[in-house]
């Protein structure tokens, strides 16, 4: 599937980004009324109008820690998405270098964030639980 074909039925996508053993996750920031309040997500969001899905989660992940990635480190598919029927989400797989962690600035969206060994996120209770079995999923698939 391409990655970065126009999907009209996409609301979003989100970024699994390694380096080594571990993942770029960022805590939710604890509000009752956002989905998965105080939970370790990954970077990446809802979609703005007329974006392809890998434009919608580079463009996230520079408002989320300031990286900028191109599009051809990337790799991505479609999943149901978890909360909107009948609809999309992307999410795309990458590698990080221990140069582009250190050049992360944290945005205002979140509590924190961190390079989460992958086990760890995968069996973490506050771990978005569509995530945990998504990012299984790809990490067994390479």
């Amino acid at each position: 599937m391409p990655s970065r074909a126009f999907a009209p039925d996409f609301i979003g996508a989100k970024l699994l980004l390694t380096c080594g053993g571990a993942l770029l996750t960022a805590l939710r920031d604890d509000y009752s009324w956002i989905p998965w309040p105080g939970h370790w997500d990954l970077p990446g969001g809802g979609a703005e109008p007329g974006e392809t899905p890998v434009q919608c989660a580079l463009r996230e992940l520079r408002e989320e820690f300031g990286l900028r990635l191109p599009a051809d480190r990337l790799v991505g598919r479609a999943f149901a998405a978890s909360h909107a029927q009948g609809r999309q989400s992307w999410l795309f797989r990458g590698q990080i270098t221990a140069a582009e962690i250190a050049r992360i600035r944290f945005g205002d969206e979140g509590q924190s964030w961190r390079m989460m060994p992958v086990r760890t996120y995968i069996a973490h209770p506050l771990a978005v639980p569509h995530f945990r079995e998504r990012v299984a999923l790809l990490m067994r698939d390479g």
